[in-house]
C-alpha cells in the first residue's frame, strides 16, 4: 500500500544542502531505501510504500544536523547514516557530525565522514605509530595531512616528514628531467595538495627551505634519527621490508608517524614481498601501535569510486 510523507525545510540553504549537486543526493536517499523522494521549492515529498518512506524520513532527519545549517552533505554522509541507522548508532553519528577535525584556510570545515575515519583520526591524536591500509579514496593521506598540520600550527612538533618510495605505477624516473627531488616531485603531489589547505602555496617553499616542512623520497630517511616531527609514509605498500624497518627504526624522541598504504595498487615486482603486508604481521601484536583498516564503504570521492573499488575487490576475491 503506497504511503507518502512531507517534511518541510527551514530555508532554501537546507534545501540545496539535503539536495545536493544535480539532486545527487536525494538520489543516493532513494538508493538506499526504495521511495521517491521529490523537493519542490523547501518541501520533501516522500512515496512508497510504509517501510519505505518511514527509512526515508529516519535517514533524512538523521542528516539533520548538517542540512539544517546548510552544510554540504556527501555520498559518504548518507551512508554512514544508513550504516548508524542499521546499527543503532545515532548518537555516535551525531558526535561524528558534530566534531570538525579542522578549518581549511579559506574557512571550510574538515571532519570525518565514515566510523572509521573517526576512529582513524583518534588514534592519530593518540597514538606514535599508526597504520592505516584501505583503498584509493578513503581519507588515509589527507587526514593525516590535516592531523600533521593542526600539530604543526598549535607548535606541538617542529616539523613535518612528508615521504614516500620512489616506486612508480609502470613509468620510469630515468625518463624524466631534473635531480631526484625534482624526478619524485609529481608522485609526492597528492601530499603538497592537502598542505596547500592550510598553508598558503606561495609560503610552502620558505617553509620547506626551513626545514619545518620536508617532502622527500624514502631513501632520504637511511641513517637518521627524526626527532620531534610529525611523519607521513605514504604508499607504504611500496616499500620492500627493509625499507620499511630502516624508516619505522627512524623514529625518535617526541615524534609521531603514520604509514599509509593500499595493498591492492602494489607497484614492486611480483616475487618482491611488500614492506607494509609484513610489517602489519610483524608488529600485530606490538603495544602502543594503531592499525587502522578502511574498506570500499570509507571512500569518500565520487560515489562511482566506491562502486569501481567493489567491483576490483569482487573480481580479485
Amino acid at each position: 500500500m503506497a504511503e507518502a510523507s512531507t517534511i518541510q525545510l527551514p530555508s532554501v540553504e537546507s534545501a540545496i544542502a539535503l539536495s545536493g549537486e544535480r539532486e545527487e543526493n536525494l538520489k543516493a536517499i532513494a538508493r538506499q531505501t526504495g521511495a521517491l523522494l521529490v523537493l519542490h521549492g523547501q518541501e520533501l515529498y516522500i512515496s512508497g510504500t510504509q517501510p519505505q518512506v518511514e527509512l526515508s524520513c529516519k535517514l533524512v532527519r538523521s542528516l539533520e544536523y548538517l542540512w539544517i545549517k546548510g552544510k554540504s552533505i556527501s555520498q559518504a554522509d548518507i551512508l554512514t547514516a544508513r550504516q548508524a541507522l542499521d546499527t543503532e548508532r545515532q548518537a555516535e553519528l551525531q558526535d561524528l557530525q558534530r566534531d570538525v577535525v579542522a578549518k581549511t584556510r579559506k574557512g571550510e570545515e574538515i571532519r570525518a565522514k565514515t566510523f572509521r575515519q573517526r576512529q582513524y583520526i583518534r588514534a592519530l591524536n593518540h597514538n606514535d605509530l599508526i597504520f592505516c591500509s584501505g583503498p584509493a579514496g578513503t581519507g588515509k593521506t589527507f587526514l593525516a595531512v590535516v592531523v600533521a598540520m593542526q600539530a604543526l600550527l598549535a607548535n606541538k612538533y617542529d616539523r613535518i616528514i612528508l615521504t614516500r618510495p620512489a616506486v612508480e605505477a609502470g613509468e620510469k624516473l630515468g625518463f624524466l628531467p631534473g635531480d631526484l627531488q625534482q624526478k619524485v616531485n609529481p608522485y609526492l603531489r597528492p601530499l603538497y595538495d592537502a598542505i596547500n589547505e592550510f598553508i598558503d602555496p606561495e609560503k610552502v617553499p620558505s617553509l620547506m627551505e626551513r626545514g619545518v616542512i620536508e617532502v622527500a623520497p624514502l631513501a632520504y630517511m637511511r641513517g637518521r634519527t627524526l626527532n620531534n616531527a610529525f611523519i607521513i609514509v605514504d604508499e607504504a605498500q611500496n616499500t620492500t621490508p627493509s625499507q620499511m624497518k630502516m624508516v619505522l627504526t627512524r623514529l625518535g624522541y617526541r615524534s609521531r608517524m603514520v604509514v599509509t598504504g593500499d595493498m591492492t595498487q602494489t607497484d614492486l615486482p611480483l616475487n618482491q614481498q611488500s614492506g607494509l603486508a609484513v610489517s602489519l604481521k610483524i608488529l600485530q601484536n606490538v603495544e602502543g601501535i594503531a592499525f587502522c583498516e578502511f574498506s570500499q564503504k570509507d571512500v569518500v570521492r565520487h560515489p562511482l569510486v566506491q562502486r569501481i573499488v567493489a567491483a576490483y575487490e569482487h573480481y580479485e576475491k
